[in-house]
């Protein structure tokens, strides 16, 4: 097998064509059976092996510096710079991120787990080498429609002007997690259509050399034009055409769904463990109903409609009422902001993760304009992705704390889906709703459908002595809290705040007649957060507070149940902290 004989780029310098090929194929193979057992992003590794070769064996890594936007796309890199144990062998599968990173590799230069930075990212590194008198290649590697984000064209921009090495490949498979939006592809397909001689190139208009490579899965055509351009003394953009999922035909067909991918059966495709997200559903099926009679709504996406369950069918019927802006967050949430102003009802849905790209956007162009935009946070919680990469728990610091935002956390899909009846039917708020990831059954509650008496908690048991108070996630740790402290004689009051953005300060206020702890759960960081806000108001009186959360940290890769613990988030263990306190 060649892939014995590879444990760094070095070894890769002296394959013959024939080998190359055989490499290949040896690493689709190793990805193939690591994905089926363990899961991760498929169609984005499966396309770029060819590239990843090519580039190894025409650039000197570390030396010569690639930098790999999003890096969902460096399996291949990895197993070729020293890492294939952990695409080789089972036992190993866990001993490396899915990203690209410099904890793991010299041949790693960014922890990058957000789209469009690599052009940046490479921009400083090569100027970094010239203030030093430096030489060595400067490689940016970016595709999967991460050009459409701004990012991408800043750093375009920027490197244009700046006439010296860099080298920009542009890995373009005509697909982001779904397929492509934005006016450049249209120039894209031209270039592709035309060998890479249409007048119509975005790259040249910004500064930049160009050269186009047709078939971006043939190593010899690229190792040539790689060889071409290395050592270059202006900045360049190398075109590559690829085959996303390349090489396992239920991924060549159905792109959108291997972009990324649960364990699976490899014979058959299937997934071994299926699973539905019923708040994305839930979203999907009420937003498509309730297009029918109202043709002012508009929902929006950056590149992730599966996040909140617009499949390839279901954005289909929705037609022109659904707007991917291609992976641009910041203009989903500024032309929401245009739409509510023109009178439309706009509805953005994202990962918590990728709202944090939009901070100044909710404020700026939403909230201080105060336009009835509605924002769906999908996987805020510690429970949800965990790469540092893609946290989802810093969300509540962040969108809570922007004046006029209407931040709520609903503690079941029945409620969540009231709050989104709500949040669409008023004009007066701009309004995110924090989609539950761990929702309570909803059967025999209340669920109150008018949301527009703002920071009215609601008290779910009336009790002494404690109350607690949990948010959205964590409403159901709370319950299961006070059911340990009913265990020890304490009959604790249970409150749903549902408003992440405000006070209920009369309900708060009276609770200092028979209370003398107020508790508060919270699924995300405690600094700047919710419990934070409690506790300011009872700075003052004699009134104990206790937050539960997280500490303001990047996790990597944790286990979940372990940092509950770590963090007394289970309910036996909440309530001996909470016990300790009140003796």
């Amino acid at each position: 097998m060649i892939l014995d004989r590879i444990n760094g780029p070095k070894n890769l310098k002296t394959l013959s064509a024939s080998e190359r090929k055989e490499l290949a194929q040896e690493i689709r193979q190793a990805m193939l059976k690591r994905a089926s057992i363990h899961g991760g992003h498929f169609g984005p590794d499966f396309g770029i092996v060819e590239a990843t070769i090519a580039l190894h064996t025409v650039f000197d890594s570390p030396k010569d510096k690639i930098v790999w936007d999003v890096s969902h796309q460096v399996y291949p890199h990895k197993i070729l710079t020293g890492r294939k144990q952990a695409y080789l062998e089972e036992e190993h599968y866990d001993d490396v991120s899915g990203y690209s990173n410099p904890a793991e590799s010299e041949h790693d230069f960014f922890e990058v787990g957000h789209t469009s930075t690599s052009i940046s990212l490479a921009s400083g590194l090569a100027m970094a080498r010239d203030l030093r008198g430096g030489h060595e290649n400067i490689i940016a590697v970016i595709g999967d429609g991460s050009m459409s984000g701004g990012e991408a064209l800043e750093g375009l921009d920027t490197v244009g002007e700046m006439g010296t090495n860099m080298i920009i490949v542009l890995n373009d498979n005509q697909m982001s997690i779904a397929e492509v939006h934005g006016g450049m592809y249209k120039g894209f397909d031209e270039l592709r259509r035309t060998g890479g001689k249409s007048e119509h190139n975005l790259f040249r208009a910004m500064g930049l050399d160009y050269r186009f490579v047709a078939d971006g899965n043939d190593s010899e055509a690229l190792i040539k034009v790689f060889r071409e351009v290395k050592d270059i003394d202006h900045p360049v953009v190398v075109h590559i055409v690829t085959q996303k999922g390349k090489g396992y035909k239920f991924a060549e067909e159905d792109k959108e769904s291997w972009h990324w991918h649960m364990p699976f059966d490899i014979e058959t495709g299937e997934v071994k463990h299926p699973y539905v997200d019923e708040a994305a559903e839930l979203t999907a099926t009420y937003l498509l109903d309730r297009m029918k009679t109202d043709k002012k709504l508009a929902v929006l996406t950056a590149a992730t409609p599966s996040s909140f369950g617009f499949t390839s069918e279901r954005r289909k019927q929705a037609g022109k009422q659904f707007i991917d802006v291609g992976i641009a967050e910041e203009q989903a949430v500024a032309m929401a902001s245009g739409l509510a102003k023109g009178g439309a009802r706009p509805v953005f849905g994202d990962y918590a993760t990728f709202f944090q790209r939009t901070y100044d956007q909710i404020s700026q162009d939403v909230c201080i304009n105060n336009n009835p935009a509605v924002f769906l946070v999908f996987g805020a919680s510690m429970y949800s992705m965990n790469d540092v990469t893609h946290l989802c728990i810093f969300d509540i610091p962040m969108m809570a704390n922007i004046p006029n935002l209407v931040y709520l956390a609903p503690v079941s899909l029945a409620e969540y889906k009231a709050m989104l009846a709500w949040a669409l039917d008023q004009t007066e708020h701009p309004v995110a709703i924090r989609v539950p990831v761990l929702p309570v059954p909803s059967e025999g509650r209340v669920i109150r459908t008018d949301y527009s008496q703002l920071n009215t908690y609601e008290v779910t048991r009336r009790g002494e002595e404690v109350a607690i108070l949990g948010l959205g996630n964590f409403y159901g740790l709370a319950e299961q809290t006070a059911a340990e402290l009913e265990k020890k004689g304490i009959h604790a009051t249970i409150i749903n705040p549902t408003y992440i953005t405000g006070l209920d300060t009369d309900l708060l206020e009276s609770l200092k007649k028979d209370h003398r702890l107020v508790v508060t759960m919270e699924d995300g960081v405690l600094d700047g957060g919710f419990g934070e806000k409690i506790a300011r108001f009872y700075g003052s009186s004699d009134m104990k507070t206790c937050a539960f959360g997280l500490e303001k940290k990047f996790y990597d890769r944790y286990d979940y149940e372990k940092l509950a613990e770590e963090y007394n988030l289970k309910p036996e263990l909440a309530a001996k902290k909470i016990l300790d306190l009140i003796k």
